[in-house]
């Protein structure tokens, strides 16, 4: 009797080995986790092999698992592809975004706009949050895709690249006070790692006077003349001014933006957007 790879059984395999636990792959395929448990078994059977290692801590592939994977990947991604060209390129589902916050006014209505005219069947699902703790929801696979920042302006696939600029208010000069306010994200977002690391060296005196993940909130601490920020010049508002360098305000890297998949083989609905973001995004 010929043996075939059964569609459905790839893709809930693959569900449960990205997100490590069956109640989370259960979620993301809207099947319980016993119609999971006896998927898996069907395709050990079919196959003759083991492809999950189980313990108190979720699931892992195998080694056979991991072959597999590879394999469901490439076909899954086959599968939607020709779907959607033989469908006549009308894409439906929905996919969840991320961008940083710094982005969001400056490309985010674009974004939208121009994919839902394109694709109007789709519905993107949008969260807005600093650059760690999108690509922590990149990991859980509780995003789809994400645009990120990079310390590395240069790096492979970067769609965009800009200098991070002090900003202030345009009523108040914060930046002469002695220590140097500062409203900063948490300490592992760029701005925060780039002020401290170019202050350090330049041996300028600072205070942390606001550390937030909230830009609405490190925007008002600086309009009330309270401290100067850093962020990307596309995120500057028109009602602050930004500071240029100067003695004992040494001049801050520039950083890089690109998109990011919560999957190495992103399926096809997902891998669609990327590319509109990356024909959407200007360069500078």
């Amino acid at each position: 009797m010929p043996r075939h790879l059964d569609l459905d059984l790839l893709r809930s395999f693959v569900a449960i080995a990205e997100t490590g636990t069956l109640g989370r792959a259960a979620a993301r395929v809207g099947r319980t986790q016993a119609a999971l448990s006896m998927q898996v078994r069907k395709l050990e059977t079919l196959l003759d092999q083991p492809l999950l290692l189980r313990s108190g801590r979720g699931v892992t592939p195998t080694r056979h698992g991991e072959r597999l994977l590879a394999h469901a990947h490439a076909l899954l991604q086959q599968h939607d592809a020709a779907l959607a060209d033989l469908s006549g390129g009308a894409l439906s589902g929905t996919l969840c975004f991320g961008c940083p916050d710094d982005y969001a006014a400056a490309f985010l209505p674009a974004i939208l706009r121009g994919f839902a005219q394109r694709h109007p069947r789709v519905f993107v699902e949008v969260a807005c949050a600093p650059t760690p703790r999108l690509e922590e929801r990149l990991a859980r696979h509780a995003l789809d895709l994400a645009l990120v920042s990079s310390a590395d302006a240069q790096a492979p696939g970067v769609l965009r690249r800009e200098a991070l600029v002090w900003v202030g208010p345009r009523h108040a000069a914060p930046e002469a006070a002695q220590p140097l306010p500062l409203a900063l994200g948490d300490p592992d977002t760029l701005d925060h790692r780039a002020a401290r690391a170019q202050l350090d060296a330049a041996g300028r005196a600072y205070r942390i006077a606001y550390a937030t993940p909230s830009l609405m909130g490190l925007l008002a601490v600086v309009r009330a003349g309270q401290a100067l920020a850093v962020l990307t010049q596309a995120a500057v508002p028109p009602d602050l001014r930004i500071v240029p360098p100067g003695p004992g305000l040494p001049a801050l890297p520039a950083v890089g933006l690109l998109v990011k998949t919560a999957r190495a083989r992103p399926p096809a609905l997902v891998a669609q957007f990327a590319q509109h973001l990356r024909e959407t995004v200007p360069a500078c």
